[in-house]
């Protein structure tokens, strides 16, 4: 299951053993946060909660701890962290343990990885298996509803949906980074109800996607000297051009895609930058149509041969340093078009 379906449950069932598996810590943090709640209920977790670390830890002593009946709670509640190690050197315990469960103990195992073909999966229900991860970056788009839902469940915020569609352009998948963000945001606007993706452009901090908008806003401008500089100024920070790459990457995908269906399949541009997944931000669409202005047709249909051949040459192919690579490639998509 989901770890997003588990906690938008409203009354999940408590069960003996849950595993959170995953590098998602926001979304560990607030499952293991659900799981005491529906364990313990109100009752103070000082009492009822203990946490333990699975580098060296014995099993019977998470057994003989969930067999103990706390003072003033239904149940205890057991979590090992970092409990790769853990599950493996107890898989058998583990396996024999979740066929005859403690009646007043509830175990949380914090993992990394979780097979489900291993034979402890199996023995889990699906409810029992939460999986805390955030989706992919190219998938990103689809925590638009959570950010939405998010604002307005923990800081009483109404999230425009560009706003939405903005922060995780400028941010990714990175759950706890989003809620920071938003935190931020809510304070930012004050009494003001509405977080806009105006407020988002102000407000929120400089990442490497940002940086790439500048580059292209540059790009479509045609001024290779101002991108080169935006370019050495984030070289200058200590960015690996790998990862300026693949903010950049990200974006040129987006003016590949928005040209070939609205230059070579002559769908309309509001369709086409939908299609690309383009934020409905009226700033930053109005700067994809410059920028495809800009190029023109002859550099947007080789986008896409220019990405693979700079994605190899970073990867070994070509003995230039990576940044004389990377600034090739801007010059070339920033430098006036021919007349």
């Amino acid at each position: 299951m989901e770890a997003l379906e588990f906690l938008k449950a409203k009354a999940p069932k408590r069960l003996p053993v849950y595993v959170l598996a995953g590098d998602e810590d926001f979304l560990k943090r607030h499952a293991r946060e659900r799981i005491i709640s529906v364990a313990i209920g109100d009752e103070d977790p000082a009492f009822a909660v203990s946490v333990y670390s699975g580098e060296k830890l014995d099993f019977s002593t998470v057994r003989n701890d969930l067999e103990t009946l706390p003072f003033l709670a239904p149940c205890r509640v057991v979590i090992v962290e970092n409990a790769d190690p853990f599950v493996t050197a107890f898989r058998a315990e583990l396996e024999a343990y979740v066929a005859k469960p403690s009646a007043v103990g509830v175990l949380v195992l914090d993992v990394k990885t979780f097979p489900e073909t291993t034979k402890l999966a199996k023995a889990l229900p699906d409810g029992a298996k939460l999986a805390c991860k955030a989706p992919p970056a190219y998938k990103a788009y689809e925590l638009k509803p959570w950010c939405v839902q998010w604002a307005k469940t923990a800081y009483q915020k109404v999230l425009a949906p560009e706003a939405a569609e903005l922060l995780l352009e400028l941010l990714g998948p990175a759950m706890g980074l989003l809620d920071s963000e938003l935190a931020k945001l809510a304070v930012a606007v004050g009494p003001r109800g509405t977080i806009s993706a105006d407020d988002v452009d102000a407000y929120v901090g400089r990442s490497k996607a940002a940086d790439v908008f500048r580059i292209l806003d540059a790009v479509g401008d045609a001024k290779p000297s101002e991108a080169l500089s935006i370019l050495e100024e984030v070289f200058a920070e200590g960015t690996d051009p790998m990862a300026v790459l693949g903010a950049l990457t990200s974006q040129l995908r987006k003016l590949a895609t928005v040209a070939r269906l609205h230059i070579g399949e002559k769908q309309a541009l509001g369709p086409a930058m939908d299609a690309a997944g383009v934020p409905k931000w009226d700033k930053i669409r109005q700067g994809f149509e410059k920028q495809l202005r800009a190029l023109g047709r002859g550099r947007l249909d080789r986008l896409t041969e220019w990405l693979v051949e700079i994605n190899y040459g970073l990867k070994g192919g070509n003995p230039l340093p990576e940044r004389v690579q990377v600034e090739r490639l801007v010059v070339k998509l920033a430098r006036p078009r021919a007349a």
